[in-house]
């Protein structure tokens, strides 16, 4: 069992600067142009005839933005790739393509080939890389895990569950079920996943008991497990470094599977023009060379990244050593005040507050009320909940101010407060300046 003496997990400004030092080369600017043409190509071919229900769906799917995670878009370009293997099983060809009748259509159909292989190629450096990555992160967490019984029960536990996950795919896959449904399923277990991992990482009371003691799991492997996928957490710099190329080939790869699948359905009409069978061609090429070249570049740059750091990098990487900010742990169920005793009035009450990178229900309730001499409350700021706030008030009379943090609304998490406030007195101008004498 290694040791998390020391240890925090990795921040979004640790990750920052990491991948500072591991630039991704962009993407060809074939890409960009390919992606167009063969979306010009799509068009063409609806307006030889009007879309069917299933194709208005994929044109639809196809001009939308793609997901915002990194996994997501994974499953997404893998979804694509077999619904585009699919079409290009011999048995899904046009009738025509399939007799193979002439010169042009062999030559096709010989094409159709090559083009499904990389696909085939493509798809498997894919899985690879997510079960590899999956892998790595189990294996990883299981390092700070006590080697007896306990981390034995928790491999037992993860092959069953992943069995029992299987089973379900294989059950919507022999009912019937398409290839659209069966990732929709896939990205659910994902999901799952990760909801249990945020629920372990957040376990109070008797529950946390359990786990810190009885499992042996560490505390900052559950903080890990907690804010690792948080909205503005340390994957949210990985989605922000190198998420735009992979959305861009998310697009492109549903342009490819739009083109193929309205070509396929119009082939009878009108067959492919040379034209467009060479745009395909290009936009396969270049698709799966730039998403193996991407795929293999964040293997290397997700091998190498840790998931702990010591607490002394972490801060000066965070820049928080200042003695101007507090930070505090509201517990769920209180609240969390501060009080100034203003003795002039105008005087100016300043605060500013955010809650810590990877707290669970990104808010926490703030307001300010005042306290006259005669125990009398007055609500100065409302009660608004908040992510992060800053703000000032000029005081209209002197007297006891409460900044209130509340976070008794919530009934399991804790909420880690990070801020300052400060009263600042009124500036006594000079006598000249009064009386307008320079």
């Amino acid at each position: 069992m290694a040791s998390t003496e020391g240890l925090v997990p990795i921040t979004r400004s640790f990750l920052a600067s990491y991948y500072d030092k591991l630039p991704l080369t962009p993407l060809s600017d074939d890409v960009s142009r390919l992606s167009s043409e063969i979306r010009s190509c799509a068009s063409d071919f609806l307006n030889q005839s009007p879309p069917s229900p299933g194709e208005t769906l994929l044109v639809q799917e196809a001009d939308s933005p793609p997901p915002h995670k990194i996994d997501e878009n994974m499953w997404k370009n893998r979804e694509q790739m077999e619904e585009i293997l699919y079409l290009l099983e011999k048995s899904n060809w046009p009738i025509v393509l399939q007799q193979q009748s002439t010169p042009e259509t062999c030559e096709l159909a010989a094409m159709l080939e090559k083009i499904k292989d990389k696909f085939q190629k493509t798809l498997k450096a894919l899985e690879s890389f997510q079960a590899k990555n999956s892998d790595r992160i189990f294996n990883t967490v299981m390092t700070y895990l006590p080697r007896d019984f306990r981390g034995t029960l928790i491999r037992q536990q993860r092959e069953r569950s992943e069995r029992n996950k299987q089973a379900e795919v294989d059950a919507l896959v022999n009912s019937g079920g398409s290839i659209r449904e069966r990732y929709a399923m896939l990205w659910k277990q994902q999901m799952n996943r990760r909801r249990m991992l945020a629920q372990l990482g957040s376990a109070t009371g008797v529950y946390k008991t359990l786990v810190k003691y009885l499992v042996g799991v560490p505390q900052v492997l559950l903080d890990f497990v907690r804010q690792i996928n948080d909205d503005d957490g340390p994957m949210e710099e990985q989605r922000h470094r190198y998420g735009p190329p992979l959305y861009s080939l998310t697009t492109m790869i549903l342009f490819i599977r739009l083109f193929l699948a309205l070509s396929w359905r119009r082939f009878e009409a009108s067959k492919l023009t040379n034209h467009q069978a060479a745009i395909f061609e290009q936009a396969v090429d270049v698709y799966t060379s730039e998403f193996e070249r991407l795929i293999t570049f964040l293997s290397e740059v997700f091998a190498n990244s840790p998931f702990f750091i010591s607490a002394e990098v972490a801060g000066a990487i965070d820049g928080r050593t200042s003695d101007d900010y507090k930070e505090i742990s509201v517990p769920a169920g209180k609240t969390h005040e501060v009080s100034l005793v203003v003795e002039s009035i105008n005087s100016y009450i300043a605060w500013d507050f955010s809650l810590a990178q990877g707290t669970m229900n990104m808010d926490i309730g703030f307001s300010i009320e005042y306290t006259n001499p005669s125990g009398e409350k007055t609500l100065i700021l409302p009660y608004r909940r908040y992510d992060s706030d800053q703000g000032n008030f000029c005081t209209m009379v002197a007297g006891n101010y409460k900044l209130i943090w509340d976070n008794s609304y919530s009934a399991f998490f804790k909420k880690s407060l990070r801020y300052k406030v400060d009263c600042i007195p009124p500036v006594a101008e000079p006598q000249n300046s009064i009386t307008g004498v320079e």
